[in-house]
């Protein structure tokens, strides 16, 4: 099958062969008809699986037949990253169509309000939003919404999370009845079947690859105590040819001090956190797009919010809290039906926790042999060792 199965407007068919895109995924080949066909759609699907075409595309045709010039789709989003990463698809698939687009977040000044506000009064097609942003904008009272066609909420079980239920709740107030509702999430927990119960009616129903890992990335993890994780990285990184490394953390100040002892160790290094502005935070992300940036150190803020095909390795300097997260983080490699790795270090107090991501992914995933210059980590005895500390020897380097 190829995306002119679907019988796309001409403009768009152009947009994607410039991006070279021909066949569609499963989450887009089975997504695309419902939505064409205006039914309401819950659709569950992993991240790096094409789900962002899956409701973009058959949006731009419809909107391309209809020469709108009001505001006929609004797409909410947890995160900015992913805001200005839905942003950048859109202008690339609807680059030879009339449509127009505006992403709303928060973190910018006052010239992007003002942007934003005059999108939202005298109309963009498609408005992509942070809840917090938008319902700012709504307060105010000038945004024109009566002609709105598709509401689609993205990453939903995110946005859950983030405590963002009331705000979702308050702009959806705002919005007309009838209009189709889409709803995109990577996890399928009752508090997401409780909303879509709420917002959408008689919804289609799409279940792809439920909390798996993707077929391409190598899987592995390292017993480790904390002390030893910086001469693991340098182990796996010093002198190697690895173009783009995605390192995960648990915390703003850990990825901090992460940052400076890679930079200390001349790694070409930089970290993305809440404390960086808008502006610094693109400009490190565009570094490392444009590959000018070999590792970018980030919590789970980028988990989802990062759209980028060549990244090789993905480092879980710490289990991620939430198994789920897990998923997340290694489906920044090996997008797109490449290939890629993806290795966690585990010390005695987090073997609990990746115990529960090997039970969510149903597989063991393998432990690797440290370097032979390191001393053997702790066992993996997650049931044992679960709530203890991280305990350590004194000297890590064998003699």
């Amino acid at each position: 099958m190829t995306f002119k199965d679907f019988n796309f407007e001409q403009p768009l068919l152009e947009g994607l062969t410039s991006m070279g895109f021909n066949c569609p995924t499963p989450i887009q080949e089975l997504a695309i008809p419902v939505i064409l066909s205006n039914r309401d759609l819950i659709a569950c699907a992993q991240t790096g699986t094409g789900k962002t075409a899956a409701y973009l595309l058959p949006i731009i045709n419809k909107i391309i037949k209809a020469h709108t010039e009001t505001i006929n789709t609004l797409i909410i989003v947890p995160t900015r990253e992913l805001a200005i990463q839905i942003d950048e698809a859109l202008q690339g698939f609807s680059y030879f169509t009339p449509i127009s687009a505006v992403a709303i977040y928060g973190g910018t000044g006052g010239d992007f309000f003002e942007i934003e506000k005059r999108a939202l009064s005298e109309g963009a097609n498609i408005i992509i939003a942070t809840p917090g942003r938008l319902l700012t904008h709504f307060n105010q009272g000038y945004v024109k919404i009566d002609q709105l066609k598709h509401l689609i909420l993205d990453e939903a079980d995110r946005m859950l999370d983030m405590g963002f239920s009331d705000d979702l709740n308050r702009i959806i107030s705002f919005l007309p009845v009838e209009r189709q509702s889409l709803l995109f999430s990577a996890t399928m927990p009752p508090k997401i079947r409780t909303m879509a119960k709420k917002i959408l009616i008689d919804p289609e129903q799409i279940n792809i690859a439920v909390s798996k890992p993707a077929e391409g990335v190598l899987q592995g993890a390292y017993l480790v105590h904390d002390a030893q994780k910086i001469e693991l990285i340098i182990d796996l990184l010093k002198g190697k040819e690895i173009s783009s490394v995605l390192i995960f953390s648990s915390t703003k100040d850990k990825v901090k001090d992460l940052e400076k002892e890679l930079k200390k160790l001349k790694f070409n290094a930089s970290a993305i956190h809440s404390d960086l502005d808008q502006q610094q935070r693109n400009d490190v992300l565009r570094q490392f797009r444009n590959n000018n940036l070999q590792i970018l150190v980030a919590t789970d803020i980028l988990s989802r919010g990062i759209d980028i095909e060549s990244i090789g390795l993905v480092i879980n300097y710490d289990v991620p809290g939430d198994a789920e997260d897990y998923i997340h983080r290694v489906g920044r490699t090996a997008r797109a039906a490449s290939t890629g790795v993806a290795l966690t270090f585990i010390n005695i107090n987090d073997q609990g926790k990746f115990k529960k991501i090997e039970d969510l992914i149903g597989d063991e995933i393998r432990k690797l042999q440290l370097p032979t210059h390191i001393i053997a980590g702790p066992a993996y005895e997650p049931e044992k060792n679960k709530g203890k500390g991280n305990h350590r020897p004194k000297h890590f380097r064998k003699k």
